[in-house]
């Protein structure tokens, strides 16, 4: 759904200022809301704005602050974005203070007359100022024992040590406290300011009892701040999940970290202020339980510990190096899963533990790397996922990834030498394609930031940005979205447009059937990123929802709301969930009137935000952060539209946390569509939703006193896209389309299975034993649409170009098709269900490629059943080529669908083949018989190769007569060359020309039209 597009911008890492040498990045650090990102060298650092991007404050250390305190190794943001925390090679804690300043820009941009204003308008994003950043010093933290990583929070700053290994953590300095006199970094620290007491865990068998190895530290601290989720990865290469218990009785962060404060203030200005003892930890524990976790091979059991950091010259025995040691993790709270990254170079999915208690690591899936030249990857130096959770990006020593959440790599570079003898190593700029040192995902997930491994030929070119298309359901998962493959990118939008050309035009991978609608700079220069896009159902209408406010057909609204749930189109009336002034709003706006407040159709109040919108023929179905979903009715009047309210209930104790809500949608019997009561849907209908990666459908059911509960069952987990066809096609009613990374899972009739057995006493029933599907398709590309009426699924992959002649990489997204038909027949055949299948094949009888969909079904089966004995009767149900032989007879191109298939076949499969289809020599009969010269003449080569035919050829001379009275001469050279072709004498050749007695003028239209052997 992610697809790397047109080619990497650079950027120049090397300030512009004199007296500053040029120094290698050392790291990409994005700000909290990642509006801003700061980029780390040996002895400095810049801030940068994302968009425009461009660089707005440097700060550098003094030579004096680099030999006292040391160089500098990582950087940290502070949760609310005022600090920047310097970690050091010598255990030091530079602290950098960030001022948002509101004056004059620090970029001007030229005074342009009226004519060239209009020519020259704001790219996406750059339509703000560049308000001025200011960097200033503000002290230093000396911690003792080895400083090893650390996390800002926004109390204090939590951070590990080597000796002794322990976590620790430190109130921020106090301002208020601060004296007047103010020091430059050179001159070291304020020597008035007091950071106040730290608690410290020292580790130990009795509190970290949940450590699988003793004697370790923790190198790295990771922490999501709306998660509220932290992980550890230890020395033994072990990732750990973590969360700190606080005594209940304890007054709030802030009172502790000024009663610690107050208690460990100095009594003279003599102490340094650097050197604090730690306190005890006022009762705060530490649990976590293992998320990745290895066996250590035996050999390496017995032998004594050696210290990793010992130099290997030192050691007088072997060391092993365990490639599947941690070295990086991230997490994905969207699909409740974590990326753990190994320094073999493999990456795994790890499902979250069931509980901190649990004494055995989450199930855990690797990644299959794609290394079709079978070249090292390296250790993993960085990775990320999108802020939407569905794609994960990973950068290696020598390479860089992309993969879905369900593990299918969408996009790669550098892992196969496939590229390196296309482009010219001189030239080449993009250095990124050969390894990455770090990377992190802008807002929007339209661009990638990656920092390239430094190469030794220059300090510069290290930066770049990769831009991406993603589909429109990473944002909003609608049905109407989804009917169509619509994908978005920086400042416009893709909509395929295959659905509505002709059938050969669907499935021709060399047409362009993307339409490109440009998204106007007025509204993307300061709205920018796009948030929500919105295709009506019949793909003809968009509307666009940025930072603030919305646009469609070049209509924009005022500035006043943000759209916070989705936007969707119910015929030309766009329905927009907004926050305004913290109040939040169901609005209706016209197509045809201007987006004004006074235009607006009708007006519903809520008391909770949207988390989704979802429209259901004219039902409106919304559902809200307090686990409530409402059910509208979309009522036309003679001069307005409105909502009229038919129920709500809450899935409080069924869904336990509503943020986790991708897509929402419902089924209704048949006989409440046709008879019921449109206000009693709610009560009746199945409510289908994808929660985190979980497909799953909550079934109603009534109590004894007639209260609506909810019976849930779990259909498939790690699912990334769901398409349901409420009106699809014969068998494809009600059906289900779960994508789940690796293959598209389809339930036919989701109305019709098997609910689970409930408990009549128990509220709520969960199912969490998945549904198998009935069918399963292997996709080479992802998939994007599935065009119903078509039987097609549309999808892209991507892929990349290179040049001798050019010293970067291009990008581009190729559409990819796949039939389905075939995958449905052969679900019912299997099933003894043949009346069925014919009347699901007769609603795609009209399209082109029907007889290649048969083709495929019937090579299929007998390449299935290749190693089933050709001799024993398998009467016992154990081949189903039988059935599709019968079920090919009800159609008229099931003679061509055969001899077609049999030469797509190895000549071994013939005998099974014809043993269930009949005689070849009967069916070509059957062919000559009908008029079916074309299919006839393919079955030549067939009786050939079985030796059906006489030593005279007559079957051959036959059907060479009745294509000359045809005056089917394209025929008749195939069947000339087919005689030469089996007898090098040419005898067979003469003789059918001496039998069919060939006319003067057959002859000069054979001679015409090339026939050398004539």
């Amino acid at each position: 759904m992610y697809f790397p597009t047109s080619a990497a911008r650079r950027l120049s890492t090397i300030p512009s200022l004199p007296n500053i040498p040029a120094e290698p990045a050392l790291g990409l650090f994005p700000s909290p809301r990642k509006s801003f990102f700061a980029l780390l060298t040996r002895n400095g650092i810049s801030v940068w704005r994302v968009r425009p991007t461009a660089v707005l404050a440097y700060l550098s250390r003094t030579p004096a602050s680099i030999f006292d305190h040391g160089e500098n190794v990582q950087a940290h943001w502070a949760p609310d974005g005022s600090r920047i925390v310097i970690q050091t090679a010598l255990s030091y804690l530079v602290l950098i203070t960030v001022s948002y300043n509101v004056s004059d820009p620090v970029y001007q941009p030229p005074i342009l007359n009226a004519t060239a204003q209009r020519n020259f308008t704001a790219g996406p994003g750059e339509g703000l100022p560049l308000n001025p950043i200011s960097l200033h010093f503000e002290g230093v933290i000396r911690v003792e024992g080895t400083l090893i990583n650390a996390s800002p929070r926004r109390h204090y700053i939590l951070f590990s040590t080597k000796n002794p290994p322990a976590i620790q953590r430190i109130p921020w300095p106090s301002e208020a406290d601060e004296p007047e006199q103010v020091d430059d970094e050179e001159n070291g620290p304020r020597e008035g300011t007091r950071f106040g007491s730290y608690d410290t865990w020292v580790f130990n068998d009795h509190e970290f009892d949940w450590f699988l190895e003793p004697d370790v530290t923790v190198l790295q601290i990771s922490y999501s701040r709306t998660a509220g989720v932290e992980t550890w990865i230890t020395s033994d290469g072990r990732a750990y999940f973590v969360q700190l218990h606080e005594p209940e009785e304890h007054d709030s962060a802030s009172d502790q970290e000024e009663r610690a404060y107050q208690t460990a203030r100095p009594q003279s200005t003599s102490d340094d202020p650097t050197r604090m003892q730690p306190s005890l930890p006022n009762g705060s524990t530490w649990r976590g339980t293992c998320l990745h976790d290895f066996p250590t091979p035996r050999w390496v059991q017995k032998q004594r510990r050696v210290d990793p950091d010992q130099p290997l010259h030192e050691s007088s025995r072997r060391i092993y190096e365990e490639p599947r040691r941690a070295v990086k993790i991230a997490l994905n709270s969207r699909f409740s899963v974590f990326a753990i990254g190994m320094v073999g170079g493999g990456v795994a999915l790890t499902s979250f533990p069931s509980s901190l208690f649990s004494t055995t690591p989450p199930a855990s899936t690797p990644l299959s790397i794609p290394n079709p030249y079978n070249h090292q990857p390296g250790a993993v130096c960085t990775l990320e996922w999108s802020s939407d959770g569905y794609v994960l990006a990973v950068g290696w020593k020598h390479g860089w990834a992309l993969f879905s959440v369900g593990g299918r790599c969408l996009a790669s570079g550098g892992l196969g030498a496939g590229e390196e003898g296309a482009i010219d190593n001189k030239k080449f700029q993009d250095t990124f394609m050969h390894g990455l040192l770090d990377l992190f995902w802008a807002p929007g997930n339209f661009e990638l930031f990656v920092l390239a491994q430094p190469v030794p030929e220059g300090t510069d070119g290290q930066l770049f940005v990769i831009p991406f298309a993603k589909s429109a359901t990473t944002g909003q998962h609608s049905p109407d979205n989804t009917r169509y493959a619509f994908l978005q990118m920086d400042d416009r939008a893709l909509v395929y447009r295959g659905a509505d050309q002709p059938d050969m035009s669907v499935i021709n991978p060399e047409s362009d059937v993307w339409q490109h609608v440009k998204i106007p700079l007025s509204y993307l220069s300061t709205n920018w990123p796009i948030r929500y896009s919105s295709l009506s159902s019949d793909g003809r209408l968009i509307a666009i929802a940025g930072r603030r406010g919305l646009i469609h057909y070049n209509e924009l609204q005022e500035q006043a709301f943000a759209v916070r749930g989705g936007i969707i189109w119910f015929h030309h009336v766009l329905i927009a969930a907004v926050e305004v002034s913290k109040t939040y709003q169901i609005r209706l706006y016209s197509r045809d009137l201007e987006l004004s407040n006074q235009n607006v159709l009708h007006r519903e109040v809520l008391s909770s935000p949207v988390i989704i919108l979802s429209l259901v023929d004219n039902s409106l179905l919304v559902y809200t952060a307090d686990n409530t979903l409402f059910h509208y009715l979309i009522v036309p009047t003679r001069e307005t539209i409105k909502l009229h309210l038919c129920g709500s209930i809450t899935f409080n104790g069924i869904i336990a946390a509503p943020g986790a809500v991708r897509m929402l949608s419902w089924m209704i019997p048949t006989a409440q569509k046709q008879l019921g009561d449109p206000l009693e849907d709610l009560s009746v209908a199945t409510v289908l939703m994808v929660v985190g990666g979980q497909l799953v459908l909550l079934r109603p059911r009534k109590s004894a006193d007639q209260e609506v509960q909810y019976d849930m069952q779990i259909f498939a987990d790690r699912i990334e896209f769901c398409w349901i066809h409420l009106r699809g096609i014969g068998a494809l009613e009600n059906s289900l389309w779960g994508y789940d990374g690796q293959s598209m899972r389809v339930w036919l009739n989701a109305l019709s299975l098997d609910a689970p057995q409930s408990d009549p006493t128990s509220p709520t029933e969960v199912s969490e034993k998945s549904v198998k599907e009935n069918v399963n398709i292997q996709l080479d590309f992802y998939p994007l649409s599935v065009l119903m009426d078509k039987g097609i699924i549309i999808g892209a992959e991507s892929e990349t170009a290179t040049r001798s002649n050019l010293p970067f990489v291009m990008f581009r997204h190729a559409t990819s098709s796949h039939l389905f038909l075939h995958h449905i027949f052969l679900c019912h055949l299997e099933a003894r269900q043949i009346q069925e299948a014919v009347a699901f094949a007769a609603h795609y009888q009209t399209l082109v490629y029907f007889a290649h969909a048969l083709e495929i079904l019937l090579h299929t089966v007998v390449e299935s059943e290749a190693n089933l004995d050709v001799d024993v009767d398998h009467s016992d149900g154990a081949t189903i080529l039988p059935t599709v032989v019968e079920f090919l007879d009800h159609f008229d191109e099931a003679l061509d669908v055969v001899v077609r298939c049999a030469r797509k076949t190895e000549m071994i499969r013939w005998r099974r083949l014809f043993n269930a289809v009949g005689n070849p020599k009967a069916l070509f009969e059957s062919c000559l018989t009908s008029q079916r010269l074309n299919t006839a003449g393919s079955y030549l080569l067939v009786l050939h190769n079985l030796e059906q035919l006489d030593e005279n050829n007559q079957d051959a001379v036959r059907l060479l007569t009745v294509a000359i009275g045809a005056c089917n001469w394209q025929l008749c050279r195939e069947i000339l060359r087919f005689l030469h072709s089996i007898d090098d004498s040419g005898d067979a050749l003469r003789n059918a020309l001496l039998q069919t007695k060939l006319d003067s003028t057959a002859k000069e239209e054979l001679i015409g039209n090339g026939h050398e052997h004539v």
